[in-house]
């Protein structure tokens, strides 16, 4: 009996030896797997940078190539969003110049990486795109960066629905082009619950106003225009829009 007690209990010593050998291997295995992802994370932010700050305009498609899976991944490291922001300004906020040529003047890229930073919610990506919205000659890539404004919802004190109400007023008087405006409208409309001052509703509503009175856009732009100044209309004065 003794005997059968003293094999038992070396092998439970022996079994419970194991367990612990195993879980300490499963450990390590998980932590050098952390490691090698953080390695491979960090070699990937690397080799983003150095191709969007490439002169070459292949080399910056690659990047955004590889930036629209690591924020589609959820994988947004300051780096990353640093490339973002530097493509967005491709051109604009960063020339390269020969003689008096742009040679950087890529709108494409800037409006891929402005729809990319809508994605990425925070004052830095929203910082960035009011610049580009603003600075910007491009209605294309002006576009792209008011329609993220309006996904990233940001709008201390206002400044992003004033902003766009002064880009509203700049190319309805220059260039009135159907596509901002209705990315306008829709941005309004994704903003609309920040705003909370009569004063600041005022702003939008007449911007608003003066979309669905402009006759060079398109019908369909007008009657969205229409819609929206209604609904806000009806939250100015505590009422529900039918």
């Amino acid at each position: 009996m003794k005997l059968t007690k003293m094999i038992a209990g070396v092998v439970f010593c022996a079994a419970f030896a194991g367990m612990a050998a195993a879980q300490q291997t499963v450990k390590s295995q998980k932590t050098e797997s952390t490691v090698e992802k953080e390695y491979l994370s960090n070699v990937e932010d690397v080799i983003i940078t150095e191709l969007a700050t490439s002169p070459e305009y292949d080399n910056k498609l690659v990047a955004l190539q590889y930036l629209e899976e690591a924020v589609n991944e959820g994988r947004t490291s300051p780096d990353i969003v640093a490339a973002l922001q530097g493509l967005a300004g491709e051109g604009v906020t960063k020339q390269e110049r020969t003689g008096r040529r742009v040679m950087n003047n890529f709108p494409d890229i800037r409006a891929k990486a402005c729809d990319l930073l809508g994605e990425v919610p925070s004052e830095e990506a929203k910082s960035t795109l009011m610049v580009i919205a603003q600075d910007d000659k491009e209605p294309m890539v002006v576009s792209a960066a008011v329609r993220s404004l309006g996904n990233i919802g940001l709008n201390s004190g206002n400044e992003v629905v004033n902003m766009i109400a002064f880009i509203q007023k700049k190319y309805a008087a220059l260039n009135p082009t159907s596509s901002l405006a209705l990315e306008i409208l829709v941005a309004y409309e994704k903003l609309a619950s920040t705003v909370t001052e009569p004063a600041d509703r005022s702003t939008m509503i007449e911007s608003v106003t003066e979309i669905a009175s402009n006759y060079h856009f398109v019908t369909p732009v007008r009657t969205k225009a229409l819609q929206l100044l209604k609904s806000l209309q009806g939250k100015s004065t505590g009422k529900k829009s039918k």
